[in-house]
C-alpha cells in the first residue's frame, strides 16, 4: 500500500514505475552556481548513487612550449648574487665579447662580477657577465632630448621622491572605461572585460597561498594559468583566451562552462565555472595545510637609461632605509633580493641583472654600482627585460611571494619581434608573480597603458611619481601628475614601497 503521502500520486506513479523517481529525485537534488567538486553529498538511500570520481587531477606544468610556464622551484637564496645577462641579438659576436669603454660601465661590469657560460646555452641569452661594446658612452640625459623632454637641472640629494598608488582591481569599473578610452593607442590589448575572482581555502578555512590553478573545457586544458597569492586569490580572465592567435578559441570553441582545477601540497579542489557568473569562486582543498614563515622574493627591474638618472641616485639612496623596513615587518619575512636593469639595443649592455640572494650587502653593492645612461629613442628593452625577471631568477616555491617593483619612465618596444610584455603578464601570473610597475617622469600615455594593464593583469598595482607641478620633475616633489588617475593618495616612494610589502605579507593566513 502506498505511503499517505504518495497516496494521491499512487495510479499515476504505477502508470510510470518506479524507476520514474529516480531522475525526479536527482533533479530534485539542489547545486549551487559554483558546485565544488569536492563538497561532502549525502546520498539518499536506493535513489542516489555518487557520481564516478573526476579524473585525477593533471596539468600541463611542463614549460612555455608545452603547457605553463614551469613552476617556481628554487629552495633557498642562501648564494652570493649569480649574474645574468641577456646579450643584444643585434649585436655582432665579436663586439659581444669586448670590454666596456667607460669608467661607469667598468664600475657595472666589476660589480657583477665574470662566469662563463654555461655548456648549450643560447650565445644571445647568456647566464654570464659579458659585455656588448659601446664606442662611447652617450650624456646620461641623451634620451631626453631626442624626446624633446626639457632638461632636468639636478636636485638636491637629500629630497625625497613622492608618489601615488591606484590599484585597478579595486575600481575595475574606472579601469574598463580607462581602456575605452585608449583603445587607440599601438598596444598589445588583453579582453579583461570579463574578470572572475578566485578564492581558495584549505579544510580548515584558511586562505592557501601559492595553490597552483588551471582551467579546463571540453577535454583540454585552456591556456590560462596562475598561482594565488598571499591572500589565497587569483583574478581570472576567461575572455582573453580570444585574443591569444593558437588558443582554446581559434576553432570557435567558446565553453559555457570552465572547470577550474586546484591544487597545492597534495591536497586539491575543483569547482565549475560558469562564464558571466559575478559572484567569487570558491574552491576549497581537501586537506589542512601547514602554516609557514612569510617568505619573499622581491625584484626590482630598473630602466637604467639616461632619462632615469635622478630615479636611480635616490633609489640606491633610499634602498638602504627600504630595505630595513621591510626586514623589521612583524611577519619577519625571509627576504631574497635580486636586480634586473635594462636599457635598449646598441647600449653598453642590453639585460643585465644578478639572481636572487640573500646577501643584502652585495643586492646594494650592485645597485650602487648601476648608472644611467644610453637610451636615444623613446621605448626601451622592457619586453626583455621583463622576460629575463620572471623566467631566468630563480623563484622559490612552495609558499613564496613573490614581487615584481617595475621602475621606468618609457613603454617597451613594439613590433620588432617577441617577446612581448603581454605574454610575460600571463606567464607571471601562472608564477604567481606580482608586478608593481612605477611610472617615472616622461611615461607617455602608451606606457602608463602598459604598465597599469600588466600591474592589473597579475593582481599588483599601479604606482607614478608625483610633483609640485603635473609633469614637471624640476618643481620637485608634491601630489600633482599628469597621468590618467584619480583617488590616490601621496607618500615618499620608499614608504609606498613598503606599505605594499606589509600589505601583500599581512593577507597570509596566520
Amino acid at each position: 500500500m502506498p505511503l499517505p503521502l504518495l497516496r494521491p500520486y499512487a495510479t499515476p506513479l504505477r502508470r510510470l514505475g518506479l524507476a520514474a523517481l529516480v531522475p525526479l529525485a536527482i533533479v530534485a537534488l539542489p547545486r549551487s552556481e559554483a558546485h565544488e567538486w569536492n563538497s561532502p553529498v549525502t546520498p539518499a538511500p536506493r535513489l542516489w548513487q555518487e557520481p564516478a570520481a573526476p579524473q585525477a587531477f593533471r596539468p600541463l606544468w611542463a614549460g612555455p612550449q608545452a603547457g605553463a610556464p614551469a613552476a617556481p622551484g628554487a629552495r633557498d637564496c642562501s648564494r652570493a648574487p649569480r649574474p645574468i645577462e641577456l646579450l643584444d641579438p643585434t649585436a655582432p659576436r665579436q663586439a659581444q665579447n669586448h670590454g666596456y669603454r667607460g669608467r661607469s660601465d667598468a664600475r657595472e661590469s666589476e660589480a657583477l662580477g665574470k662566469s662563463a657560460a654555461p655548456a648549450g646555452r643560447s650565445e644571445a641569452y647568456a647566464d654570464r657577465a659579458a659585455p656588448a661594446a659601446e664606442a662611447a658612452a652617450p650624456s646620461a640625459h641623451a634620451d631626453e632630448r631626442v624626446r624633446g623632454l626639457p632638461q632636468r637641472a639636478p636636485r638636491p640629494r637629500d629630497e625625497p621622491v613622492s608618489a601615488g598608488v591606484v590599484d585597478d582591481n579595486a575600481d575595475f569599473g574606472d579601469f574598463l572605461a580607462y581602456r575605452a578610452r585608449h583603445s587607440h593607442l599601438p598596444v598589445r590589448p588583453r579582453d579583461v572585460s570579463e574578470r572572475v575572482r578566485l578564492v581558495v581555502h584549505d579544510a580548515a578555512g584558511r586562505a592557501v597561498p601559492d595553490a597552483e590553478v588551471s582551467l579546463h573545457a571540453g577535454g583540454r586544458e585552456l591556456p590560462l594559468w596562475a598561482r594565488t597569492d598571499a591572500g589565497g586569490q587569483a583574478w581570472l580572465h576567461p575572455a582573453v583566451l580570444r585574443d591569444a592567435p593558437q588558443g582554446a578559441h581559434d576553432d570557435g570553441f567558446d565553453p559555457a562552462v570552465i572547470e577550474v582545477q586546484v591544487r597545492r601540497g597534495g591536497a586539491e579542489g575543483r569547482a565549475l565555472l560558469r562564464r558571466g557568473q559575478r559572484d567569487a569562486l570558491q574552491v576549497t582543498l581537501d586537506a589542512a595545510l601547514p602554516r609557514e614563515r612569510a617568505r619573499l622574493d622581491l625584484v626590482f627591474l630598473v630602466d637604467a637609461t639616461g632619462s632615469m638618472a635622478d630615479e636611480i641616485d635616490k633609489l640606491k639612496r633610499s634602498m638602504g632605509a627600504m630595505a630595513e623596513q621591510i626586514a623589521r615587518l612583524p611577519s619577519r619575512p625571509d627576504l631574497c633580493w635580486a636586480l634586473v636593469a635594462y636599457r635598449d639595443r646598441g647600449d653598453a649592455f642590453f639585460v643585465r641583472g644578478s639572481d636572487f640572494s640573500d646577501d643584502l650587502g652585495a643586492f646594494q653593492r650592485q645597485l650602487g654600482a648601476l648608472q644611467a645612461g644610453g637610451g636615444g629613442d623613446y621605448p626601451e628593452a622592457l619586453n626583455e627585460a621583463l622576460h629575463t625577471a620572471v623566467h631566468r631568477l630563480s623563484w622559490r616555491g612552495d609558499g613564496a611571494t613573490r614581487m615584481v617593483v617595475l621602475v621606468a619612465d618609457a613603454p617597451p618596444q613594439l613590433g620588432r619581434g617577441g617577446p612581448y610584455y603581454d605574454d610575460d603578464m600571463q606567464a607571471a601570473l601562472a608564477r604567481g608573480i606580482k608586478l608593481f610597475a612605477v611610472g617615472a617622469s616622461g611615461l607617455d600615455p602608451v606606457g602608463e597603458y602598459v604598465f597599469r594593464q600588466a600591474a592589473q593583469y597579475t593582481g599588483g598595482r599601479f604606482v607614478f611619481l608625483t610633483y609640485a607641478k603635473a609633469g614637471d620633475p624640476a618643481s620637485g616633489p608634491g601630489r600633482e601628475t599628469a597621468h590618467e588617475v584619480t583617488n590616490y593618495s601621496v607618500e615618499s616612494l620608499d614608504k609606498l614601497v613598503v606599505r605594499l610589502v606589509r600589505e601583500e605579507l599581512a593577507r597570509r593566513p596566520g
